[in-house]
């Protein structure tokens, strides 16, 4: 009520309880909306204890976390992945050019369909055909070393 006498004083009395009604329901929507979030970014810490927590236990101990990084691999990991990334490189050397350019447009640059036909100055479908063809080109020269998916 306080919104509607505040911002709608001079309005004319027939379109009252509209907008009342239209300040009401976005009123409810927004506690709903933050709600919603505040219940997705916040976590009762007695979930993350479980059943059978002691008071000297961390929360943060039970956690499990992913790790994503390189360093966690072994040496061996290592050295064969950097084996297949220099391959990649040299046979991307050997693609024809439109077809090189396509595909370090479309999966290096992470550029859509659209904008790497803007950049190239050609068709969508060029930009498909060339990243198709380049594709399967190094998939076959990826298959030829015995390196496979």
């Amino acid at each position: 009520m306080l919104k509607l006498t505040e911002n709608y004083a001079a309005r004319p009395v027939p379109e009252l309880p509209l907008l009342f009604q239209r300040i009401l329901q976005n009123t409810i929507r927004d506690f709903y909306r933050r709600q919603k979030v505040r219940a997705l970014w916040t976590t009762p810490i007695s979930s993350l204890l479980g059943a059978e927590a002691d008071s000297d236990a961390d929360p943060l101990e039970t956690l499990e976390v992913r790790d994503d990084s390189k360093f966690s691999e072994t040496p061996a990991k290592q050295l064969e992945r950097s084996q297949v990334l220099a391959f990649i490189e040299k046979a991307l050397g050997q693609l024809p050019a439109r077809q090189r350019q396509a595909f370090l447009l479309r999966y290096w640059e992470e550029l859509d369909v659209a904008a790497a036909a803007k950049i190239m100055g050609c068709s969508e479908g060029s930009v498909k055909t060339h990243c198709s063809r380049a594709v399967h080109a190094l998939a076959r020269m990826l298959e030829k070393q015995g390196i496979k998916q």
